[in-house]
């Protein structure tokens, strides 16, 4: 571990409360969505339409939906500069290793909510996750998955390859065991858990995109059980 993360406390025990981290995980997720949004140089009204809509779809608090639309509107503006709102994420929820993947979970699944991640969102939400304490390769890693796992959205896979989706929506291959695969699905399964999360600071009303990543997890390990039942 870097000095520099080091710095933030990874690895050691929070000592902000959960109400601080949630209120700085809350803003730093819509002001980065607003980032992302003009990453390509201007903001459509069909990314306008799939902000309004995640919001609606997350059943946020009047207060909260109002407050995110706020700060989406900042990290729009052509002045924003990321640094800083990651420095205080860094400080505030740095320490929690599940605050950081959930931040990283979010942006790329507001960044798919169109249809697709174009280059220029690639490439800020890999300078991101450098922020973040994760590498390209780690990264990279992150992003097939949930790229895999998407394709399980309603409960079924939307590709023809349904089953090579399956193994990397969980991160392993048709030649992991049936105990790696095991212990990838439990490990996603346990980062995506609603309890868990909100314990370390997600707030209750933004659950709902973890909820459906475990959904999507769950439809994946089930194919990929099904078929080595056969």
């Amino acid at each position: 571990m870097t000095d520099r993360f080091k710095a933030y406390g990874m690895g050691g025990i929070n000592p902000f409360s959960r109400g601080q981290r949630q209120s700085v995980f809350l803003d730093t997720v819509f002001i980065l969505m607003g980032k992302l949004a003009k990453a390509d140089g201007h903001i459509s009204q069909g990314e306008i339409d799939h902000v309004e809509q995640f919001i609606q779809k997350l059943g946020m608090s009047a207060a909260h939906r109002q407050q995110a639309i706020t700060l989406f509107g900042r990290g729009a503006s052509p002045d924003f500069e990321i640094e800083s709102s990651l420095n205080q994420f860094m400080t505030v929820c740095g320490q929690t290793h599940s605050l950081r993947q959930m931040l990283l979970v979010y942006l790329i699944v507001m960044a798919l909510a169109d249809g697709g991640i174009h280059a220029a969102e690639e490439n800020l939400l890999s300078e991101i996750a450098r922020h973040l304490g994760y590498d390209s390769s780690a990264f990279q890693q992150m992003l097939n998955m949930i790229l895999n796992q998407a394709h399980f959205a309603g409960g079924q896979s939307n590709s023809a390859n349904a089953l090579e989706d399956a193994y990397k929506a969980l991160g392993v291959s048709k030649d992991s065991t049936d105990q790696e695969v095991k212990k990838a699905y439990r490990k996603l399964i346990s980062q995506y858990h609603p309890d868990k999360l909100i314990g370390q600071g997600v707030p209750a009303d933004m659950i709902a995109v973890a909820t459906r990543q475990s959904q999507e997890v769950q439809v994946a390990y089930d194919l990929i059980e099904k078929s080595r039942k056969k």
